[in-house]
């Protein structure tokens, strides 16, 4: 039985949400998302909450339940608040800026690496060294903020490089004389 399943999705004022031809479409202040609905999961509306049962008692179903639902809640939060994921700068003469709809980095190649900011991805640059990514689809903002870490990821002796704020670098000790 699915702990996360069994809890309904609260649907926040001005928000709607309507289950059409197999999908589940979420309106809210943030723009309009939409999810395919999975036949082995049955998903009702009512009383401002939409609420994820397996259809069968089938074992892709119960493997299928929470999954959903998490999905389901991901679609409301990111049409009412987004998602965002900040990255942090280290290194000497390690920057980053926003300029027009290109983020440039410079991370110590011998060029400038400018990365194109797709569409529904909003990208702040606070100070140089901070970059902000943010958006209604949690699965775009990460996997964004992902291709950017993938330019210089830290490295564990001096920890230069590009990391999630909050994240942890395992720092080993240098070579012993």
């Amino acid at each position: 039985m699915s702990r996360i399943g069994k809890k309904a999705v609260a649907i926040p004022a001005g928000v709607t949400a309507t289950i059409n031809e197999r999908m589940l479409v979420v309106k809210g202040p943030k723009g309009e998302m939409s999810m395919p609905l999975v036949d082995d999961i049955s998903y009702t509306i009512d009383g401002g909450e939409i609420a994820v049962k397996p259809a069968n008692e089938t074992k892709r179903a119960r493997a299928y339940w929470g999954m959903q639902r998490t999905m389901v809640s991901n679609l409301v939060t990111g049409v009412t608040s987004g998602f965002t994921k900040v990255l942090e700068i280290t290194g000497v003469g390690y920057r980053a800026s926003v300029q027009g709809s290109n983020l440039k980095l410079q991370l110590g190649y011998s060029h400038d690496v400018d990365f194109a900011i797709p569409d529904g991805i909003t990208i702040k640059t606070p100070d140089q060294t901070t970059v902000e990514i943010s958006g209604s689809d949690k699965q775009r903002v990460g996997q964004v903020a992902a291709e950017i870490r993938r330019w210089r990821k830290p490295e564990p002796y001096k920890g230069k490089g590009i990391k999630y704020r909050g994240e942890f670098i395992f720092r080993k000790e240098g070579k012993k004389k």
